[in-house]
């Protein structure tokens, strides 16, 4: 899934190049081409798809050019998880009846990539044998507000865990509670299931969505499909895949996994993953010097250089013509802000 515009890390992110496409790290690979090499030595690159947005078509194109025009599905507009899954699953129904199937985000970071593999090469055998929708839970390692949290029940079999609760963001003090009961994991959004599997869960709790979607079934796989989807799709809900089905299902397993895994979802996990000074200050693609500073992180323009003093625990972000100066604890102010720049000046910043 590649779709989203990462409204968080504005004004790094932007509408027409999202998080997703960007070398955060200085590696030389985006998010999303980290995502791609991470599955090659597991799934064949043919097996691969990529929903994003019309928009980014192009870009995925030029960032994995090994991958067909036809393995670029492109959503007219943006209706959350649950459209951009369902719709994928009716693209592979189209081409086969039998699939075991790997959702994932293009803009996580593994850090642990065999140990990765591992977990998702068990976590494909076993929904090739079970009809189960499972989910991979992450350990926890600190009460993370950030994230969502998977309760299990009962002891593993096979690997897996039954699924007793999702629990969207928590505040500071459940997070607390859940990391110490023992019965939490964090909720990593990366599911794997059979077909078959997916297409009845989809078929039971969001009917609606799979009528606007099956209307021409006929057209996926085919040279029609574009149009039909460019059709259809804005009458589609817009609805997570986990309030949709996943937290109403009855057959949803969890298989708990540790392997080096951070939704980089906002200024504060990318500055978790960072190098520190002594400070605790990060500098990204560009050069600072603090005085008197601690626990910031600072991201210019490539050859520039900031010159921090008396700062402390802020984001210092500057793109494109746009600078943001934003305390850390109030990084979920960030897509506020960009509502109110884009009212404000005609959306010429994002």
């Amino acid at each position: 899934m590649a779709g989203g515009i990462g409204s968080r890390f504005w004004p790094f992110s932007r509408n027409d190049k999202p998080k997703q496409f960007l070398d955060f790290f200085g590696t030389g690979r985006s998010l999303l081409q980290m995502t791609v090499d991470r599955f090659r030595p597991l799934i064949p690159i043919e097996n691969v798809l990529i929903v994003t947005n019309a928009a980014y078509r192009d870009e995925v194109l030029a960032q994995v050019p090994d991958l067909k025009p036809e393995q670029i599905l492109c959503e007219p507009c943006r209706r959350n998880t649950a459209p951009c899954i369902a719709y994928a699953m009716e693209h592979i129904a189209a081409l086969t009846e039998e699939a075991n199937i790997v959702i994932a985000a293009s803009d996580h970071l593994i850090t642990q990539e065999d140990t990765f593999r591992r977990v998702i090469a068990s976590g494909l055998a076993y929904v090739a044998e079970h009809d189960a929708l499972l989910t991979l839970g992450m350990r926890p390692t600190r009460p993370e507000t950030g994230y969502g949290y998977i309760q299990v029940e009962g002891s593993a079999r096979e690997g897996v865990m039954p699924v007793k609760t999702f629990t969207e963001k928590p505040n500071l003090e459940l997070a607390r509670t859940f990391v110490k009961s023992g019965e939490f994991l964090w909720n990593s959004g990366m599911f794997l299931w059979n077909l078959r599997s997916i297409m009845k869960a989809l078929h039971s709790y969001l009917p609606e969505l799979m009528l606007t979607l099956e209307q021409g079934q006929g057209a996926y796989g085919t040279a029609a499909e574009q149009d039909y989807v460019d059709t259809v799709f804005p009458q589609c809900p817009n609805i997570s895949i986990d309030y949709g089905v996943m937290e109403k299902a009855v057959n949803v397993m969890v298989m708990a996994a540790d392997f080096g895994w951070s939704d980089l979802g906002t200024w504060g996990s990318l500055y978790e993953l960072s190098e520190k000074d002594a400070s605790g200050n990060v500098a990204l693609h560009s050069e600072a010097i603090f005085y008197d500073a601690a626990r910031n992180i600072v991201t210019l323009e490539s050859g520039k250089l900031a010159v921090i003093e008396g700062l402390n625990d802020c984001i210092v972000a500057e793109n494109r013509g746009v600078l943001i100066i934003c305390r850390k604890e109030n990084e979920q102010h960030i897509r506020q802000m960009v509502n109110d720049v884009q009212v404000k000046y005609d959306g010429r910043y994002n």
